[in-house]
């Protein structure tokens, strides 16, 4: 946010807490002191609200980033991201563009709950007009945001408050990463993998615990899930010949059914195995951490799938 901010004196990021304390979770920290209080705004908790203000700025040519404390709360300002943002480019015969990105955590966090723990990114991605992304590495992070900043149309920008501490190597010169083009994180040649975000870290925990079991596992990250890279994955799946979808959301309506349903449309004849799913269990998150670790996809239950689909104990 910092470089394009320096280059581009039309970006401006808005939210609760972003500017005064520095983020919630210390994303915006120093923004304020370097770009002022004109352009590092503090909301109050109103988020339909401010969310209604970066889509009328976008609308009028300036490029703001709304941060939601978490993508919870984006339940409240929905109609503004679904009903004026998706839709305005089309409304308006092609007279506005909605250069806007809605960023801030997705998921569970812990033992935050039901109402702080939900995956909304599938809801998202039902909708046309946004670009949803999700990113699972310090690297990518980087490179996904400044694309999504520069977009013209609305971008939908998930991260997660377990990912903030993480480290990776970044490189200072400047890189863009195409929204709709996923990364081959592990070849593999026995199963392929498929997740995004910090589900990413189960994924290839599991690959390398079925490593030492001799199967090869391939581990693709979609990075984002509108658009959806499905060539990739299609051209995996033809080569290994199976395939595990692991996901945070439930599992109604989820990306991985999305996947599912393409792969069995387009590699049907390659498959050697149905597709199998990991996903939360279909309750709202408790708070107690045993039901917690019971609820979500780990590397026991994925390394389970995969065995599954070698039909293998």
């Amino acid at each position: 946010m910092n470089e394009e901010m320096r280059r581009d004196s039309s970006v401006f990021l808005m939210g609760e807490e972003v500017a005064e304390y520095n983020g919630a979770y210390k994303v915006s920290q120093g923004m304020l002191d370097e770009f002022g209080p004109s352009r590092v705004i503090d909301t109050p908790i109103s988020e339909l609200g401010f969310a209604g203000i970066g889509v009328g700025a976008a609308m009028n040519g300036i490029r703001p980033v709304i941060e939601f404390m978490t993508f919870n709360f984006s339940l409240v300002a929905i109609d503004q991201v679904i009903n004026s943002a998706a839709k305005m480019m089309s409304m308006s015969g092609g007279q506005f563009n909605v250069p806007i990105v809605f960023r801030g955590p997705t998921g569970n966090a812990g033992m935050l709950s039901s109402q702080h723990s939900q995956n909304f990114e599938n809801w998202f991605a039902n909708c046309p007009g946004l670009k949803v992304v999700v990113p699972s590495n310090p690297y990518d992070a980087k490179g996904l945001l400044k694309t999504s900043i520069r977009d013209n149309d609305p971008v939908i920008f998930m991260e997660s408050e377990l990912m903030y501490g993480d480290k990776g190597e970044v490189p200072t010169e400047e890189y863009l990463i195409p929204i709709g083009v996923a990364d081959i994180k592990r070849a593999g040649t026995d199963v392929t993998i498929v997740s995004f975000g910090k589900i990413m870290k189960v994924a290839l925990a599991a690959a390398a615990e079925l490593e030492k079991e001799g199967i090869s596992a391939e581990v693709i990250d979609l990075r984002s899930v509108r658009q959806i890279d499905y060539a990739t994955v299609v051209e995996s799946v033809k080569k290994t010949n199976r395939l595990v979808v692991v996901e945070e959301a439930w599992p109604l309506s989820s990306i991985a059914t999305e996947i599912a349903y393409h792969v069995q449309k387009y590699a049907f004849d390659y498959l050697d195995a149905p597709v199998t799913r990991v996903n939360s269990l279909d309750v709202p998150l408790p708070y107690a951490p045993t039901l917690i670790e019971a609820i979500l996809p780990n590397i026991a239950k994925t390394v389970k799938a995969v065995k599954g689909v070698l039909y293998r104990d």
